[in-house]
């Protein structure tokens, strides 16, 4: 059994996990803000002041305000649970799996700012523009993954468009739990998963 398959998380050193929980306490509290005042309403000055940081410090963690809702820390945690998983199952297997042991992982608080995150990113023009001005990013980064797993070229037509499927899941999985929030994002994703390793029937 691999070390994501038993659920134990990576071995982080003191810094790291100083730099991971001051990360989260900044978005924590951009997200309250953004949901209490309004995305545009809110400052970045006043993000540093309910965080108790200096803007320096926030902005060593997040570029711009836009990136405190953009950029998390679980595609990182979906990569190393995909890159994990048993080299004899097949790429659509894996990611469901591998988004299954993250979502396990998750605290109730982390699937809540999950949430909050989405919908902010889908409802907010200028958060959605910069998150589909970001999506050639991510079909390369999708695309080196399942290519290291299947021994092929990420440029291949073939593997660009298999990464193009699986971001096409979560896209419609995003959307459908944006518009509907008392579903859960985990059956989501796992049924959309399904349907696309059945072919898509329709």
């Amino acid at each position: 059994m691999n070390k994501l398959n038993s659920g134990c998380p990576q071995q982080m050193s003191l810094r790291e996990r100083k730099k991971a929980k001051t990360r989260a306490a900044i978005q924590q509290h951009a997200l309250r803000l953004f949901q209490e005042h309004g995305y545009s309403a809110t400052s970045v000055e006043q993000i540093t002041d309910a965080a108790e940081i200096s803007p320096s410090t926030f902005f060593r963690y997040f570029p711009t305000k836009e990136d405190v809702v953009l950029n998390d820390e679980f595609d990182a945690r979906f990569i190393e649970a995909f890159n994990a998983e048993p080299a004899d199952i097949s790429p659509i297997k894996a990611m469901r799996h591998s988004i299954k042991i993250v979502y396990a992982n998750m605290s109730p608080a982390e699937r809540i700012s999950e949430q909050e995150r989405s919908k902010l990113i889908f409802t907010v023009p200028e958060l959605r523009s910069a998150y589909m001005s970001n999506l050639t990013d991510l079909l390369r980064m999708i695309s080196d993954v399942v290519a290291k797993r299947v021994n092929r070229d990420p440029n291949t037509l073939a593997v660009r468009t298999f990464a193009g499927a699986l971001m096409g899941v979560a896209l419609s999985v995003i959307f459908t739990q944006t518009e509907n929030p008392d579903l859960d994002t985990f059956t989501l994703m796992d049924e959309a998963f399904s349907y696309l390793e059945d072919g898509l029937p329709l």
